[in-house]
């Protein structure tokens, strides 16, 4: 009776092992299944879970020059033209109200050629009109002119004489324009009454002397030197009259020059005729 107990525990036991054995096997299969079916195959070479490009495509986000265009909000020159209001000559044009050199002497020590010009040697009234002799009289303003270069300006006055008169005391006499001159240490001076006919000076006062040229000349290479520069703007016809005057004075005092309106010696240096 105790072996048929026991006989009959063991094959219950090991029923209960079989069918425990059997459910874990049953168990197991679909485990195998579950995890083939979550497998993805993987390329040759690349780690599963990560394909390639998948979840990191190439530079998305910062693609060449993206949110950076080639010369967007800078195109070249954009924003910045070549030199705009300051283009060759562009809001600059030659020299307007003041021409090439205006306001600045020839550079120390540059010599300027002289010229000869075909003059018409002759008055011209209705451009320079004829200055109204008076005996003794002396250049306006010129008390005020201080050095030795303009002394001859300062002791200057009027004299009325006749030929014979002139000729005993100057060998160098010249009648231009309608009018005399005689030369004295280095400057030409109106000779009044030399020739009655020929008494017509629109300018009466010293003439500093140039290169040996005669006084209409001189007065004619300072109009064309004047006239390059932008401050006459007259013709150049040796006559010393208003407009030619006035341009005399007009670089005399853009160059720091005493204001004589005058040809002196200092003006004709520093416009290179000396």
């Amino acid at each position: 009776m105790r072996r048929f107990l026991v006989l009959i525990c063991s094959l219950a036991l090991a029923c209960v092992a079989l069918g425990e054995e059997q459910g874990k096997k049953k168990e197991e299969k679909p485990k195998k299944k579950g995890a083939q079916a979550g497998q993805v195959s993987e390329p040759t070479g690349k780690a599963a879970g990560k394909p390639t490009g998948t979840g990191k495509p190439e530079k998305v986000g910062k693609a060449t020059g993206a949110g950076k265009p080639t010369g967007t909000g800078k195109p070249t020159g954009a924003g910045k033209p070549e030199k705009v209001g300051k283009a060759t000559g562009a809001g600059k044009p030659a020299e307007v109200g003041k021409a090439t050199g205006a306001g600045k002497a020839v550079a120390a020590g540059t010599k300027v050629k002289p010229q000869h010009f075909n003059l018409a040697n002759k008055p011209k009234p209705e451009v320079a009109p004829a200055v109204t002799f008076q005996q003794n009289r002396h250049i306006e303003g010129s008390q005020n002119w201080q050095g030795s270069n303009y002394t001859v300006f300062r002791n200057y006055s009027s004299e009325w004489h006749d030929q014979g008169w002139w000729r005993q005391r100057y060998n160098r006499i010249v009648v231009i324009g309608g009018g005399a001159y005689y030369w004295n240490a280095g400057y030409w001076y109106p000779a009044w009454g030399y020739d009655q006919a020929n008494s017509y000076y629109p300018y009466d006062g010293p003439i500093y002397g140039y290169n040996d040229l005669p006084p209409d000349q001189v007065i004619a290479n300072v109009q064309s030197a004047l006239q390059q520069q932008g401050y006459y703007h007259g013709e150049v016809d040796g006559l010393l009259g208003p407009l030619t005057r006035a341009a005399v004075a007009d670089y005399q005092r853009a160059n720091g020059l005493v204001e004589t309106a005058a040809i002196d010696q200092p003006t004709l240096e520093s416009l290179g005729m000396s």
